[in-house]
């Protein structure tokens, strides 16, 4: 498995988006906005993959000069339960920690509260409902 930083726009890209459509939007009824998708144009955007075929991707969206917010991680469903979800998140952890920042938050669905937990996030506030879906903010502060 490799693990890159992939650029907006590209042929990375657009397969990262069809699996965040495939995983995280298509199940829910969801389609993307162009004006959503237009801002990740300054995002960094993150994906493992086994040669040319993408198992997991998530991006960080820059919150101000010491926080980043983690966005739509998604792994392939015949990948999970394999570490791909936490290389991604170590991955990114390192990213942010090289461009300066201190905390990463993010808006965690339900049904991965644990994930995030055993890699040391924290909930931060009470538990909301997005997209139809019961989420709860999470952080962790990067050493």
């Amino acid at each position: 498995m490799a693990l890159k930083q992939i650029d907006y726009g590209t042929k990375e890209y657009r397969q990262s988006l069809q699996l965040r459509y495939d995983i995280l939007r298509k199940p829910l009824g969801l389609e993307f906005d162009p004006k959503e998708l237009e801002s990740e144009k300054d995002d960094i955007h993150i994906a493992a993959y086994d040669d040319d075929i993408i198992l997991g991707c998530c991006f960080l969206k820059h919150v101000n000069n010491s926080t980043a917010r983690l966005r739509q991680i998604a792994v392939a469903n015949n990948q999970r339960g394999k570490g791909i979800g936490e290389s991604l998140m170590n991955f990114a952890e390192n990213i942010a920690r090289d461009r300066g920042y201190k905390t990463i938050v993010m808006d965690a669905r339900k049904d991965t509260w644990h994930f995030f937990e055993k890699l040391g996030y924290k909930p931060d506030g009470n538990e909301f409902t997005k997209i139809t879906i019961p989420h709860v903010v999470m952080k962790k502060k990067l050493v």
